[in-house]
């Protein structure tokens, strides 16, 4: 292969995305930036623990959801938008009303948290505030447990 039709592969690959970026902005799933209104949050057990899930948790996980810029923009706006719809049919801090939680598990919190998994490296890689240390980690499970406890 010469270096010419490599740099033709490139050249199309290049023409390629100048047509399917923008025409990526005309899809409308991404643009529904909602954020309805807070219903009831959990009686926190601190002020500690809801910092720190509002820190780390929040954008997905209430309806507080600060949108980010690129939120505006396809690929992206896709993905943001799925992950805070995603986040707040599993779990969402502002709509914490009678019963609601009842399914939720202190355990898989627990172990998405310390794991690592939540919130994503996606997320934390564009959101310094939101990497916990491993003892901020453990505050937010141990107020998490006692939070939901106190709903009982």
């Amino acid at each position: 292969m010469s270096l010419l039709s490599s740099g033709g592969h490139r050249l199309r690959a290049l023409l390629v995305l100048a047509v399917l970026i923008p025409a990526m902005q005309f899809v409308p799933y991404g643009r529904g930036h909602e954020n309805p209104a807070v219903v009831r949050e959990p009686a926190w057990d601190s002020p500690q623990t809801r910092y720190l899930a509002k820190r780390a948790c929040f954008d997905c996980h209430s309806n507080e959801t600060v949108w980010p810029w690129y939120a505006n923009i396809a690929p992206a706006s896709w993905l943001v938008t799925f992950d805070v719809r995603e986040g707040r049919h599993h779990l969402n801090f502002s709509d914490w009303r009678q019963g609601q939680r009842e399914g939720e598990d202190i355990h898989k919190i627990r172990e998405v948290v310390e794991d690592g998994e939540m919130p994503p490296m996606r997320y934390r890689l564009m959101h310094a505030e939101a990497r916990l240390s491993s003892w901020q980690k453990t505050l937010l499970v141990r107020g998490l447990a006692t939070t939901v406890k106190a709903r009982r």
